[in-house]
Formats: C-alpha cells, structure tokens, sequence
C-alpha cells in the first residue's frame, strides 16, 4: 500500500515533524504542543492516491474547528487559541497534546459500509443483534456505539465488540467513551437534519487531557464529523435498499472502480492519478457539505 509522504509547508525550523498519516501530518511546536496540519491528500481503498483535492484539507480544519463550538458543553476539544504558522494557518490546528485511547469510537444510525457487512454475515454489529429485514441504507432502531482497533496506514480498523473495549482500556473509561460518543452523535444528527443531511454514521478520537484547564477530562482529538470521518447523505433523496450518494469520496472510488480508470483494486498494484474532472467534482462535494452544515461561504 502507498504511505504518505509529507507535505513542504514551509514551517519555521523549530517545528519538528513527528508523524504524517493518510491525510494528516502532525508536528511538535517549539512550546511542546501539536500542529496538527490537514493536507489535501485523499485515501480509497486504503491507498494513498497519488493526486491532491484542492482546498480539502481547509475544508476539513475549518468545518472541524465548527463541530468543536457546536459540542462543547458535551465535551472540550484539545484545539488551543494559539495561531498555527501563517504559511498553514487556514488547514491547521495548534493543540493539546493528550493521553489518547486507543479505540475508534464509531456510531452509526444508519446500516452502510462495514456495519453492513457485518450484518448481512450474523446480523449483528460488533456483537450487538439487530432485527431482521434492514437493507442497505436502513435506519437503525437506535444509534449504536461499534468501536474499533485503530489500524496503521494500509491497514483496515476491525470492528471489536464493548466487551473487548472494557478489556483493553477499563470499564469506566468505555461507558464514558460510548456516553460522549452518543451523546455527539444524537447533537450531530439533528445539526445535521437541520441542513437537509443525514449523518449516516461516523467516527471520533478521544484522549484525557495531560495539562491545563481538561487535566484528567475526556477530550475530542483529530477532527470530528467532517466528510473523511463522517458519512453524510441527502435527507431528501435517502431510500434503503441501495447506497446512497453521499458528501465524501464517492466520486473516486466509483472511478477507481470504473473501467474507465483501468485499475483492479485487488490487483495489489497503486492506483492511477486521477482525472481532472473527478478532482473538480470531490472537492466541489467537499465544499458543499462544508456549506451545507454551517451556512457560511467557504473562502
């Protein structure tokens, strides 16, 4: 699989690289803090591609920075006030270093991706029973809280059931994960119905904070509900039984699994650049959810 390789940002010398992800490259600031910087990197299919959406990474700070405001008397987020270097000041976050859980903590309200899977092999997901007859794109009686490991680039997430959660970081500590992770969830969702969308399901980084004033609380890291973390659909055109369009990658991956683009994802070999006219249309959709959730205009 194809690894990241970091974006010149054009950072004064003191800050220190640390780690770059699939779309995130994360680096030390001189006062012992985080730069978390979005690049306008895109994933499928576990593959870094190797072509640039323009303005995404903007896009996923900005519409982040948005969510931190709207769930704040639920939990803070580990962004600080302090200004990121001018050169990366519209795509990053200078922030908190924190005490990270190692869990993905997943709900979903909808039945799609690998909830769907899961359910069509034992109708259950992560070890929760579901009733019989959901179909793709179906409603869940209620938002299920179904964690998962935190895979390394190239790697899937695996689904885990709350049991294991429990094993791995402690009773208390999984209650509050899955108490935050609904209660976001259940904010989101109305939020989001509010501007014609359903959040369909999505994903979140908590962490206890190490200093200052969240010392000891449960803290949001990363970004949160944005369309790389997110699964946002038209409320007005949703109808079970197939996939729904969706505010995210679909563009690309319906490509990358097109004739047209000449690639057989199983084949093992790197996908092809992609198209100009895809790039338009995935950084269009990008932008629309962006102004779709917060009424304003993205600049």
């Amino acid at each position: 699989m194809i690894t990241a390789s970091m974006t010149d940002y054009d950072l004064p010398p003191e800050y220190e690289h640390i780690y770059s992800g699939k779309v995130r490259d994360l680096f030390r600031t001189p006062d012992d803090r985080l730069l978390f910087i979005a690049s306008d990197r895109i994933s499928a299919y576990d593959w870094v591609l190797p072509t640039l959406i323009p303005d995404k990474g903007k896009v996923l700070t900005q519409l982040s920075l948005w969510w931190f405001e709207q769930l704040s008397d639920i939990a803070p987020s580990h962004v600080t006030t302090a200004a990121p270097p001018a050169s990366v000041r519209d795509r990053a976050m200078v922030c908190e270093r924190l005490d990270m859980f190692p869990v993905e903590c997943v709900v979903r309200g909808y039945l799609a991706g690998s909830g769907l899977a899961d359910y069509r092999a034992s109708q259950k997901i992560c070890g929760l029973g579901l009733p019989p007859g959901l179909k793709d794109g179906s409603r869940l009686p209620k938002p299920l809280f179904t964690p998962a490991t935190k895979a390394e680039i190239g790697e899937h997430d695996q689904n885990i059931t709350f049991d294991e959660v429990m094993t791995v970081i402690g009773q208390e500590e999984a209650q509050q994960l899955r108490r935050i992770s609904l209660a976001i969830y259940e904010r989101a969702d109305i939020i989001a119905r509010d501007h014609g969308l359903i959040l369909a399901d999505t994903k979140f980084e908590i962490g206890l904070g190490l200093t200052g004033k969240h010392r000891g609380e449960y803290v949001l890291a990363d970004e949160v509900l944005t369309p790389d973390s997110s699964r946002y659909w038209p409320a007005d055109t949703w109808e079970p039984g197939h996939a729904q369009p969706s505010f995210d990658k679909q563009f690309v991956r319906d490509w990358l699994t097109s004739p047209e683009s000449g690639w057989d994802k199983d084949s093992g070999d790197p996908p092809p650049p992609l198209p100009e006219h895809i790039v338009e249309q995935t950084r269009a959709k990008y932008i629309e959810a962006y102004e779709r959730l917060t009424g304003d205009r993205f600049a």
